[in-house]
């Protein structure tokens, strides 16, 4: 009975694997037969996960529909098919994130006809460098943070250091967030660059980043003339335990013209368990206008 069993499920899946190859959705050739059924009992069939075809592939990425296309390159993670390469890569650019990033996804999972010479990899790195469009440049930074492939840190690097657009540095150092790295030094570049937005990208990438370990140019940014960036900063600072910016830090927890940038300071504060921050606390728990401060110095207090 047990050996049955087994070749009805050897069979089911020679027959899903069929129905991959043949060109045709697997869920709806094998619901009929014994297949899915010997599987999955009574579940109906469009609950039935089912492996995506080279052909359904093709036809859903033009189809203008985010949500068929996600499911479609979900269910065919494991699915090679070299003539689907140009045409999932030219997702790369749609307007939809999410299309975006599972294009990217599905392309570093290939293994054969992405990463070769001249193939969808180097073609990324290429339009970053050069496409005259800076959208599509910036799409293409994106893409190589998806790919997660340490081939792509120099060319973003680049991005962040010479290109013009600074919605190109801020998906650049967006990027290199999502490939956990520094980017070489850029993501210090880029805390520096004179677009807010590219700073705001910098900063939180540093705070995902295991190797970022810049003090000195994090403690920069609690004198930068952008509240979000000074509170981002004071986050950074606290995130990297730097002890040594308690000074400029305390400055920012008294005095600073956002309520949400003194509370950040005030919350690092009881992070940084510093003692000579104790009277500023308390005079901050005392005295601030805003109730949130107040509470932030106040359990800031408890932590020393």
């Amino acid at each position: 009975m047990r050996s049955l069993k087994m070749g009805t499920l050897i069979a089911s899946a020679l027959v899903a694997v069929t129905a991959t190859m043949s060109g045709s959705d697997a869920r709806s050739d094998t619901w009929n037969g014994a297949g899915v059924s010997a599987l999955h009992d009574n579940v109906p069939a469009d609950q039935v996960e089912f492996l995506s075809t080279p052909d359904r592939i093709i036809s859903v990425a033009s189809s203008n529909s985010p949500s068929l296309i996600w499911e479609t390159l979900e269910h065919g993670e494991r699915v090679e098919c070299l003539q689907c390469i140009p045409t999932v890569a030219g997702l790369m650019y749609d307007e939809h994130p999410q299309t975006r990033e599972i294009a990217a996804w599905w392309l570093r999972r290939r293994m054969f006809g992405v990463f070769g010479p001249g193939q969808a990899y180097e073609q990324t790195i290429n339009t970053l460098k050069n496409d005259p469009n800076a959208q599509r440049r910036a799409y293409a930074a994106s893409a190589l943070g998806e790919f997660l492939d340490k081939g792509g840190i120099q060319p973003l690097h680049d991005a962040i250091t010479n290109d013009s657009s600074a919605l190109v540095r801020a998906s650049a150092a967006s990027a290199l967030g999502r490939m956990n790295s520094a980017g070489n030094g850029a993501l210090s570049i880029a805390m520096k660059d004179s677009d807010e937005s590219v700073r705001i990208a910098a900063i939180k990438s540093a705070g995902r980043v295991n190797e970022f370990t810049d003090e000195q140019t994090a403690s920069t940014l609690t004198g930068d003339g952008s509240a979000a960036v000074r509170r981002l900063g004071v986050e950074l600072l606290e995130g990297l335990h730097a002890k040594d910016t308690v000074a400029s830090v305390m400055t920012l927890a008294q005095s600073d013209s956002d309520a949400q940038v003194r509370a950040a300071a005030c919350h690092a504060l009881g992070i940084f368990r510093d003692s000579s921050a104790k009277a500023t606390l308390q005079n901050i728990a005392q005295s601030d206008q805003n109730t949130l401060v107040r509470d932030a110095a106040t359990i800031a207090l408890r932590e020393l």
